[in-house]
């Protein structure tokens, strides 16, 4: 498998040149890294030639990497039942700068390309319908990106009085609290073995 696999980068390498930024061949499938205005013609290659045949789309997701220049990485996996190869397909962009849409090339691609833009702010030029996919079209925010809030920005209530779901800011109705995690048996008068809090509790109780 490995070794068609690594024949099979080695003529991407040949056809696509410098649009091919990176392979890598691991785990039985082929990953490429290429540029970003180059996906619809990448995704075309690796569904028409006839050595490849990628015919089948079987995601496109999102990866969040807040702390590069370019945060985001776009993830098209693609499945060649003809040659029981998979292929993995990955594009750098910003918050700012769109990914051409293969929605033209793949139909199935719009869904997918719908939920990374809800769920990460990831934006597709071309794209024929591009709306929130999961989320409420008043939502604020992308809720997988690593800088969302855990609690996010609002929530959803029911007015009484105006008879209809409204958005309020979001009440934490419990105070922190700290947690022991090392000493999960805090009723016990003497220390358990590999209990480190228990066992330094104890040493500071004697006289």
């Amino acid at each position: 498998m490995d070794e068609a696999l690594n024949k099979l980068a080695a003529f991407l390498g040949d056809r696509l040149r410098t649009k091919l930024l990176a392979s890598e061949v691991a785990l039985g499938e082929l990953t490429i890294e290429v540029q970003r205005d180059a996906i619809p013609g990448v995704i075309q290659l690796l569904r028409d030639d006839q050595l490849c045949r990628f015919r089948c789309l079987i995601d496109i997701c999102g990866v969040d990497y807040p702390e590069r220049e370019q945060r985001f990485e776009i993830v098209y996996h693609l499945l060649s039942p003809w040659l029981n190869h998979r292929i993995r397909v990955c594009a750098k962009t910003d918050a700012a700068t769109p990914v051409p849409s293969i929605v033209s090339l793949f139909p199935a691609a719009d869904w997918f390309e719908r939920e990374a833009y809800d769920l990460y702010g990831i934006l597709f030029a071309s794209h024929p319908d591009l709306r929130r996919l999961l989320t409420d079209y008043g939502f604020q925010g992308h809720p997988l990106r690593k800088d969302f809030p855990l609690t996010g920005f609002v929530e959803l209530g029911y007015d009484d009085e105006l008879k209809r779901v409204v958005y309020e800011p979001v009440k934490l109705m419990q105070d922190y609290r700290g947690f022991d995690f090392l000493s999960p048996w805090e009723g016990m008068d003497s220390a358990i073995p590999g209990d480190k809090a228990g066992e330094a509790r104890d040493r500071d109780a004697k006289p």
